[in-house]
């Protein structure tokens, strides 16, 4: 198999952290940008796009701040994805940060579809 590339995103948002964290965090918060649909039952979350279901274990959070993920089929592996909340002390600006893996020729395609999702998030939150 070959070796995931980490790669990390930043991503100005007008929203204040504590909302912005329910958006990240819970089932329901995830289904409004993330995935058509979003499920949970203690620490494994389904996440459903058009009638295809992935399966990822939440392996951390930090309430108001980060969660981390991790896909069932790279539980071997030390590959996850990361969603965290980062406000600039001076400004206040907040922004996504998001870190993920991808093999190397699918990164950009990787990049892209964050992009697309954060910017579903950005509508939802009215902050476009």
């Amino acid at each position: 198999m070959e070796e995931k590339i980490k790669y990390e995103l930043e991503f100005p948002i007008q929203a204040s952290p504590s909302l912005l964290y329910n958006y990240i965090a819970t089932p329901s918060g995830l289904s409004e940008w993330y995935a058509d649909n979003v499920n949970s039952r203690g620490e494994m979350f389904t996440f459903i796009w058009e009638g295809s279901e992935e399966k990822a274990k939440l392996i951390s959070k930090k309430s108001g701040e980060r969660v981390k993920f991790r896909w069932v089929a790279d539980e071997d592996t030390s590959y996850y994805f990361e969603i965290r909340i980062q406000v600039d002390d001076i400004t206040k600006d907040v922004s996504i940060m998001i870190t993920d893996f991808a093999e190397e020729d699918e990164v950009d395609e990787g990049k892209m579809l964050w992009e697309n999702m954060i910017s579903d998030l950005k509508q939802v939150l009215g902050s476009v």
